[in-house]
């Protein structure tokens, strides 16, 4: 019965720091979308906002407008800087923020919306 009970409430714990989702919202990943450009990676992303992304991919988010922070990648022997950057989160929407290098060998670089996709699934709430 005890072990029934300990289980019951550790559930209870994990269901309530549960973020749930409606019909409408955003996403921002740091994979790559196009491959052509040699210059540019994947970014880590850091925070949306005030919430730390961790491993997540993508990252579920309310739209609005947002300090988004991210990481480039080592490059070159160079490790990867962070930059910050304002972003508007469109509904229904995911971005894959990418990490723009002026070229093969310097360390060097700009946060980019490399795509935005629209997210199956998701709806924009009619008013």
């Amino acid at each position: 019965m005890r072990i029934q009970t300990t289980l019951i409430t550790a559930t209870a714990f994990l269901l309530a720091g549960c973020q749930t989702w409606g019909p409408t919202w955003s996403e921002v990943s740091g994979d790559r979308y196009h491959r052509v450009d040699p210059d540019r990676r994947p970014a880590i992303l850091l925070r949306v906002g005030g919430e730390s992304i961790g491993f997540v991919k993508p990252y579920r988010v309310a739209p609005g407008t947002y300090r988004v922070a991210v990481q480039a990648p080592p490059h070159n022997r160079f490790s990867g800087s962070a930059k910050e950057f304002t972003l508007k989160i469109e509904p229904c929407r995911r971005y894959y923020i990418n990490a723009q290098f002026e070229n093969r060998t310097g360390p060097e670089w700009t946060p980019v919306i490399d795509y935005v996709e629209p997210i199956a699934g998701c709806r924009t709430a009619v008013g």
